[in-house]
This record gives structure tokens, sequence and C-alpha cells, in this order.
């Protein structure tokens, strides 16, 4: 039996209140006006996210092992996601984590600050890192290298929908973002969640994308409640309606 609906959602600056990424680049690696322009750069399409994501990551000198311990000290989560992650899983809605961050560190603030049951409750859909045994260098492994995204989100929601069985008939799928890593998932789900003042709301004007805008998990568990408990169309929801 189908789930009454999916949600696939990004982790970092969604999820969490700050990006783990960027909060690295701009404490610990070249900072941030020089990674501010990096996103400018890839939200123009100046540079593909996977280049521009490597060069930000490729300079912190920190051990991975310390960039876990640093983000753990100071990423702090969304108010309203717990609330949300537990009326989803009473619900039977599985929430996926989709994202372009590296699955250690995500792995590691899901359990800090959600709790030890999330990570098996949750899946999570991400880069890897490679360290060096001899050097602790590190590096990280895209899921989709030969993809301009590094991780394309959009082919990895339809290999989760097909490797669960959800070929023909689909529940409702909903996806929640905020940035320029979340482009490719953008036009993949029946509602888009894009979090207001980011740059995936510029995007999304710009390329006629529909979304509903939210400013933490709070404002989407109150529309989700709508559309799933209330029976309301969830195009009802959408704040740009699309220009033919």
């Amino acid at each position: 039996m189908a789930p009454p609906a999916i949600v696939f959602t990004d982790w970092d600056g969604t999820v969490t209140l700050q990006d783990s990424n960027d909060y690295l680049t701009d404490n610990l690696g070249f900072g941030k006006p020089r990674r501010a322009q990096i996103n400018q750069d890839i939200l123009d399409e100046k540079v593909s996210f996977r280049d521009g994501f490597r060069e930000m990551l490729e300079l912190i000198p920190t051990p991975f092992p310390e960039c876990i311990q640093y983000l753990l000290e100071h990423v702090q989560l969304d108010p309203g996601f717990k609330e949300f992650y537990h009326w989803a899983a009473a619900k039977g809605i599985p929430v996926v984590v989709v994202s372009s961050g590296m699955k250690p560190i995500i792995y590691e603030l899901l359990k800090s600050l959600v709790g030890a049951e999330a990570i098996d409750n949750i899946e999570i859909i991400s880069n890897a890192v490679t360290i060096d045994d001899a050097s602790g260098a590190w590096e990280i492994v895209y899921k989709d290298p030969q993809s301009p995204f590094g991780h394309d989100k959009s082919n990895s929601i339809r290999e989760y929908l097909q490797r669960n069985g959800y070929t023909s008939e689909l529940p409702p799928l909903f996806y929640c973002g905020d940035g320029v890593s979340d482009l490719s998932a953008a036009k993949e789900t029946n509602l888009l969640f894009a979090k207001h003042g980011k740059d995936l709301i510029k995007y999304c004007d710009r390329e006629n994308i529909p979304y509903t805008e939210f400013n933490n998990f709070g404002d989407i568990l109150a529309k989700i409640t709508r559309i799933i408990d209330g029976g309301e169309d969830y195009q009802k929801f959408i704040e740009n309606k699309p220009v033919n």
C-alpha cells in the first residue's frame, strides 16, 4: 500500500538553520565573500555546482573528524522539524533527505539534533567522502560525478521511487529546499517548498517553476496537513502561477 505522501528534503539550510558546507567554508576555509561569489556564479550558470562546490571544499585544511565536531558544536536544527518528523512518522509518510552535502556529516548531525531513532527512519541520499589514511587529507566523492550538479537530485528522486515500487500510481510528492543545490530537484514533485529569501526562489521565479514559500518546517507542516488530512488541492498553495 502506498503511503499518504512522500517528502523529499534538502538538508543544509533547510532541515538545519545553517548550511554546514557554507559554515565550514566561511569559518575554516577561504571565507564568506569568495563563497558568496561562487554561489552567485552557480546561480548565474557561469560555473557548475559540482565544480564550484569542490573548489569550496578543497581549501578547507581542517581534518574531517574535526570538521564534524565543529559542526556539531555550531549547527542548529530548524525549530519545526522534530514535530514535522514525528507527524510524518505517525502517518507513515517517508521523509527522505536528498542532499548535495556529505553523508557522514548529515548522519552525525541527524543523530545529534533529531535522535538516534531518526537514523533508522530517515533515508539519506547524498555524496560520500574519502579520507587518506596516511595524510588525513579528505575530499568529496560525488554520487553523480558526470552531472554538473555532482549529485543529480532529480535522478535520485526517480531512483528512489523506482526502487520502492512507485512506478505507476504515485502518492503526492513534496520537496523542501533552499538553494542552488536544489535546482535539479525543483521540477520533480507535486509541490515544491522553497525557503523564504533564499536562492531557490530566485531560480524558480526566473525559470517559471511553481513553488510555495516557507520560513520553517512549522509552515510546511501546516500546509501539508491541510493537503493530507484536510483533502485540499496542493495547487491552491502555489504562489507563483506558471506563465504559459
